[in-house]
């Protein structure tokens, strides 16, 4: 399916010339990259450590509401099985595939144009973290680099191989800090852990039908309300000014639907609730684990 991206608007050119503006001054805010040595000093990776894709999942078993959306990089009903792989064991969250499910959030994100730039950006720094966590700590371990599945990176054993693990490995290492900014990866996940709950908020709101006078509410008013509640009280005033710009420049709701391979409302209401009950399971189970150790206002 081809996707009819809307046509330029002078007014979001000068919003997205505003968002730049914002963006310049919040670099200041922003905290250098924890001495990753990926970039040169203060500047964030924000490339992903996997080489290349990883490889198709085979047959975990999908809605048959779910359709394969041709010609486009995000895939549902991918998102769906590696959401479903990341809730394997028990009582815990597998870190490989919940990253993997992130590959797939972020072609979404970047399938709604440039300006969520400003949240995808930060998702995807995030994802690298726990990525070259998993690998140093995964090389300390063999003595050496070891060489494995490049979309593995550590993640399939060993310390970074689920949210429990990490969680019981960090705190032993003291790596976890409950009063200051550090960059473990327990940290860096209850980031990506709050950006999901935007996420599945938004989408709930997508999910809904009209209001008393027929009338639905818009993408960006969707995506504000969600912010509000998942996102907005962890952020800056100037991050908190740069969204209100992005909200403004969202695609309308029929370019949301096309994304899910769907043309209407009637069609799209079921499609995304199977989504978000996927998001909601692994929300409540990584809410469930960080809240134990009362890590869910790490700083």
């Amino acid at each position: 399916m081809v996707l009819q991206r809307r046509t330029v608007r002078p007014r979001h050119l000068l919003l997205a010339a505003m968002l730049a503006v914002l963006l310049f001054f919040s670099s200041f805010w922003l905290p250098p990259g924890g001495g990753r040595d990926c970039g040169s000093a203060g500047q964030p990776c924000l490339k992903f450590i996997w080489q290349k894709a990883a490889p198709p999942l085979v047959a975990a078993e999908a809605p048959s509401l779910i359709k394969e959306c041709p010609g486009q990089s995000f895939q549902a009903k991918i998102l769906l099985q590696y959401l479903k792989l990341s809730l394997s064991d028990a009582d815990d969250v597998l870190l490989e595939p919940y990253l993997q499910s992130w590959d797939q959030l972020l072609k979404f994100m970047k399938s709604l144009g440039t300006m969520i730039s400003l949240f995808s950006g930060k998702v995807t720094e995030k994802v690298v973290v726990i990525q070259e966590l998993s690998l140093k700590h995964s090389a300390k371990d063999h003595g050496k680099r070891s060489p494995q599945n490049p979309a593995s990176f550590g993640l399939k054993t060993g310390a970074y191989r689920s949210l429990r693990s990490m969680v019981e490995a960090e705190l032993k290492e003291g790596v976890v800090d409950f009063s200051h900014r550090s960059d473990s990866g327990c940290r860096t996940l209850l980031r990506l852990h709050r950006s999901l709950l935007w996420l599945k908020l938004m989408l709930e709101g997508l999910a809904e039908g009209p209001d008393a006078d027929g009338q639905f509410k818009t993408p960006g008013e969707l995506c504000r309300d969600a912010y509000i509640v998942a996102l907005a009280p962890h952020h800056p005033w100037v991050l908190r000014q740069a969204a209100e710009f992005v909200f403004l420049a969202l695609p309308e709701r029929q370019y949301f639907l096309q994304l899910v391979c769907v043309q209407t409302q009637q069609e799209a209401t079921p499609v995304l609730q199977i989504i978000i009950n996927a998001l909601e399971l692994v929300h409540t189970q990584t809410q469930r684990i960080l809240a134990q150790h009362d890590m869910l206002e790490l700083p």
